[in-house]
């Protein structure tokens, strides 16, 4: 049998999916207090800086998410009255998704604890550090991209 080993890094890697698990599971808990999934809190984030709205592809890529499943979470929102569909000028077939008012003011309610937490999660690590950790992250997101091609032929 080979004697197949892992490479230096992937301690890191492990560590790296167990931090991004620990981080989504402390936003479920947090966004439960506003019947919202960490993804439903997502969508909304990203439409606050966008008041003429955003294509659900749009929306799809921003979250790295298949179109079925921002669909799904679309229309949950939609419903509560959080964010509304817009037709898009001069294509009929194509919708727009904006915040309204409720989800604006949702927002409001929920942003300043998540940026605290957000914060709070870095414990002693500096700011500069954490910027750091940012940009190194970054490069691995990228590198991450371009595995799978690299390991089937």
């Amino acid at each position: 049998m080979n004697n197949i080993s892992p490479g230096p890094r992937y301690a890191a890697t492990l560590q790296l999916l167990r931090t991004a698990d620990a981080l989504w599971n402390a936003s479920r808990i947090y966004f439960q207090t506003w019947d919202l999934s960490p993804s439903q809190f997502n969508i909304l984030n990203l439409l606050r800086d966008t008041p003429e709205g955003i294509t659900q592809v749009a929306l799809s890529r921003e979250l790295i998410m298949h179109r079925s499943n921002v669909t799904g979470l679309v229309d949950r929102l939609e419903k509560r009255g959080l964010l509304a569909r817009r037709e898009t000028p001069g294509d009929r077939r194509a919708y727009r998704v904006a915040l309204t008012e409720a989800g604006r003011q949702l927002l409001a309610e929920i942003l300043p604890g998540y940026y605290r937490g957000a914060e709070e999660v870095w414990g002693a690590i500096s700011p500069a550090e954490a910027t750091q950790v940012a940009a190194w992250l970054e490069q691995v997101s990228d590198h991450a991209q371009e595995v799978p091609e690299k390991l089937h032929p």
